[in-house]
């Protein structure tokens, strides 16, 4: 091998050696790029179903990562009864009672309007307050032993996995954002290593040309530029899981490092867009176990206002048969839960404090083992990463061959 000739190469074509480390880090820099875009976007298929077009690998498979990242909050970070007993029933009564009373006398009126419009027409305006302050009388008392049954058993009224799943399969930019708001730091290293990765190939590419000046030399180069950097950026996210030396310096695992800067910023995510006194909300009033809440309020309203007609008795019990009677406590009933949407919003505030679901997610999540601990953002990439990478070479030998292209001519 004549070692002045290749001098002499380089010498003459000192431009073209000179882009190869530049090209391969801007290779390195695009594939990173290309694949992190390729985890969150589109949204929605593009394309021809079921091989022509893509899909955000994230938003692919949403419900994968939804029913991950919730086994993970609710077996580790969150005990939906632990958290749910911070609500004080003498508290949230407190705070609903306007809307609470207020319910209450509505409904009260509409039913005695109802069943006894007449009755009730009849009575002076003094009589008809007794019997509605009665009533209002009992309503805290009711929704109190209420919310003490529902806090100690909320898992007959709330199934909190499917809840958690659905918000999270239902938008899926927030699944995304989960990922990608908690990851920026990551994300943002995967990109820029590609530089510096693809920086240092080049320079053995450069030797590799200038020994052997063969053409499948560029994208066989680009190709393991793109594979080797997509491969060694990922890796170096999550390992090692413990500090470790190397020679001069000592490396972990950046997402591993940054435990808590993670831990609150997931945190934070959790508490204002997923498990969310609204969703909440929505998901025992409307969820698969909304029926025994509402058996929970229709016995409640009943049992009162048997209470009510035994002390009335010559105002209601001997007024109304027994089929009739029957009939308006169930229309009580169903009108008592059809102003619960409206009234339980007046306790969201309360209730986002009782629950203090991001600071319990931040005390968690520091407990959590490093294995543990990285199985909050791992998915996101484990399943599916063989296809950033595959990608990433793609790239790389396409850019490779363009390089040729433009060496040889």
């Amino acid at each position: 091998m004549d070692i002045s000739a290749i001098l002499e190469d380089i010498r003459e074509h000192w431009h073209v050696y000179a882009t190869m480390p530049f090209i391969a880090a801007l290779i390195g820099y695009i594939t990173k790029r290309v694949a992190i875009e390729m985890m969150f976007r589109p949204l929605e298929f593009v394309g021809i179903k079921p091989f022509l077009g893509w899909q955000g690998v994230i938003p692919a498979n949403s419900r994968r990562m939804a029913t991950t990242a919730v086994d993970l909050l609710t077996k580790n970070l969150v005990d939906p009864q632990e958290i749910f007993s911070r609500l004080d029933p003498e508290e949230m009564v407190k705070e609903l009672e306007e809307p609470l009373l207020k319910a209450v006398e509505d409904v009260t009126r509409e039913v005695m309007e109802q069943y006894q419009p007449r009755l009730w027409e009849l009575l002076p305006t003094r009589a008809q307050r007794m019997l509605v302050d009665q009533v209002r009388a009992q309503a805290p008392k009711v929704v109190a032993r209420l919310m003490r049954e529902v806090s100690t058993n909320i898992d007959e009224v709330l199934d909190v996995n499917e809840m958690l799943i659905n918000s999270m399969v239902r938008d899926k930019s927030l699944t995304c954002r989960l990922i990608k708001e908690v990851a920026t730091p990551e994300l943002r290293f995967i990109a820029r290593s590609g530089i510096w990765f693809g920086f240092v190939i080049g320079l053995i590419q450069f030797v590799a040309w200038a020994l052997t000046k063969q053409p499948l030399i560029m994208p066989i180069f680009g190709f393991v530029t793109g594979f080797v950097t997509d491969w060694l950026a990922l890796k170096m996210i999550f390992y090692p899981r413990e500090p470790r030396r190397f020679l001069f310096f000592s490396w972990q695992g950046m997402f591993q490092k940054r435990r808590q800067a993670v831990a609150k910023d997931y945190g934070a995510l959790i508490a204002d867009e997923v498990l969310t006194v609204r969703n909440v909300m929505e998901a025992v009033l409307t969820g698969p176990k909304s029926d025994k809440l509402f058996a929970m309020i229709t016995r409640e309203v009943q049992r009162t206002i048997d209470a009510q007609a035994s002390i009335a008795k010559p105002l209601v019990a001997l007024t109304v048969g027994g089929v009739q009677y029957q009939e308006m406590k169930k229309a009580a009933a169903e009108k008592a839960i059809a102003y619960l949407p409206e009234t339980v919003k007046h306790v969201e505030s309360y209730a986002t404090d009782a629950l203090d679901v991001r600071n319990t997610i931040v005390t968690k999540m520091q407990q959590l083992t490093p294995l543990e601990f990285e199985g909050i953002l791992r998915p996101a990439f484990q399943q599916d990463e063989w296809k950033l990478i595959a990608v990433g070479a793609v790239i790389g030998g396409l850019v490779g061959e363009l390089q040729v292209l433009l060496l040889l001519h």
